[in-house]
């Protein structure tokens, strides 16, 4: 009996949810334990955050040259979102998934509706936070922001929540290690699939 070989191609892996759900946390700590994946660093126009790097955490840039990239066609996805740009360099996916390896993107909603409608075949994981009150606690937490700022990222989580149904998988964040473990679970078997 023959089997068909598994695709030559990678697979493309979005994990998304609301701001302040973990999604850094649990993907940083996925990238620790399973090594067959690559994650594809976002570029931004937001300031740093103390102890991020660009380059590592972001291609950090500004308005002007995020725009210039945007007229390039140089992204897969990008989103204007608390008032800052977010985009995914298209290079650099494209050539990994072709090369047979996959890539994990962290993306907000918006910007995975635009990858949902050029890669298709793209895996959408849904990072959802225990609770309302739980993810208000986390936003608060951070320390990184002012309170019309979190204001306005609670008003907009509100909304992306209700976008779950949009995804091939839900994991709540209730603990990153179990979470970290559903999202390796979900991409073992992707890798299955007949």
């Amino acid at each position: 009996m023959k089997y068909k070989k598994e695709s030559s191609k990678g697979n493309l892996i979005v994990l998304s949810g609301p701001s302040a759900v973990g999604k850094g946390t649990v993907l940083s700590a996925l990238l620790e334990e399973y090594k067959d994946i690559y994650y594809s660093v976002s570029a931004t126009t937001r300031e740093a955050r103390a102890g991020e790097e660009n380059g590592v955490d972001y291609f950090f840039m500004s308005t002007k040259k995020f725009k210039s990239l945007i007229k390039k066609n140089e992204f897969i996805e990008w989103a204007k979102v608390h008032n800052n740009y977010y985009g995914t360099p298209k290079k650099y996916v494209e050539e990994t998934l072709a090369n047979g390896r996959d890539v994990i993107l962290e993306i907000d909603i918006q910007g995975a509706k635009q990858v949902k409608e050029c890669f298709e075949e793209g895996i959408f994981v849904f990072l959802a936070p225990p609770s309302l009150d739980e993810l208000e606690s986390r936003i608060y937490g951070r320390g990184t922001e002012s309170k019309k700022a979190i204001e306005t990222r609670l008003e907009n989580a509100n909304q992306e929540l209700k976008q779950v149904e949009e995804y091939d998988y839900l994991i709540i964040n209730d603990q990153v290690k179990n979470a970290v473990k559903k999202l390796k679970a979900i991409i073992i078997a992707e890798k299955c699939k007949v």
